[in-house]
């Protein structure tokens, strides 16, 4: 009877932690393709949509580096306080409806994010469909 309620107070405590869990933060961002931490993105709310701000470049020597493959209102903007996901909302367990901007290549993907266990957050663009993309495992900056 005892470890019957040892159990269940500890998995009731292990989900509160789980919910305390959110997307919104900073965050390190990791390249998929070498693995090297490049920047630090805030996660934030705004009128019910998520965005997502690079507040620090890791590279020194990038860190004057402008958007200079991006269209429109990002043309030529410093990468370095540009707002790389926008417009996220809320759907079960992920936020999805938005885009995601490239800045090293100027390309927009639509977007998805989602925690991926305790300090790690899943961010995938693609075109089209979610199957043809890249995803990327965000690492919690504390």
């Amino acid at each position: 009877m005892m470890i019957k309620k040892m159990t269940l107070l500890l998995l009731l405590i292990g989900s509160f932690q789980m919910q305390s869990q959110t997307v919104f933060g900073k965050w390190k961002t990791i390249d998929d393709k070498t693995g090297q931490a490049k920047s630090i993105v805030e996660v934030y709310e705004n009128s019910g949509k998520v965005y997502g701000e690079v507040i620090e470049i890791i590279d020194p020597s990038r860190r004057n580096r402008k958007c200079e493959k991006c269209e429109g209102l990002d043309k030529n903007k410093p990468v370095l306080g540009l707002v790389i996901i926008k417009g996220l909302k809320k759907e079960d367990d992920e936020y999805n409806g938005g885009k995601i901007l490239d800045p090293e290549t100027g390309n927009i993907y639509k977007c998805f994010i989602k925690l991926a266990g305790k300090d790690k957050l899943e961010v995938r663009g693609y075109m089209g469909f979610s199957l043809i993309g890249r995803s990327q495992t965000w690492v919690r900056v504390k």
